[in-house]
């Protein structure tokens, strides 16, 4: 029995180390999926856009103010 145990521990150690290899190609597959349907032109499924995420952020230096303020 206890050689069992010895077993099923270095299995599970063994499994917590390889866990991160086995799973990131499939992570990395997902993101070069999503980047590929991007330069496509398709939206990936999520949540709509509404039109003031879509405007970007101007930074302008106001020099009575002396420091950077969004616009």
């Amino acid at each position: 029995m206890n050689t069992f145990l010895n077993y099923l521990v270095v299995a599970a150690l063994f499994a917590l180390v390889l866990a991160p290899v086995a799973l990131g190609p499939a992570r990395e597959r997902r993101i070069d999926r999503q980047l590929r349907e991007a330069q496509r032109g398709r939206r990936a499924a999520g949540p709509p856009e509404t039109e003031s995420a879509a405007r970007p952020v101007a930074a302008t230096r106001r020099p009575h103010l002396r420091i950077w303020v969004r616009v």
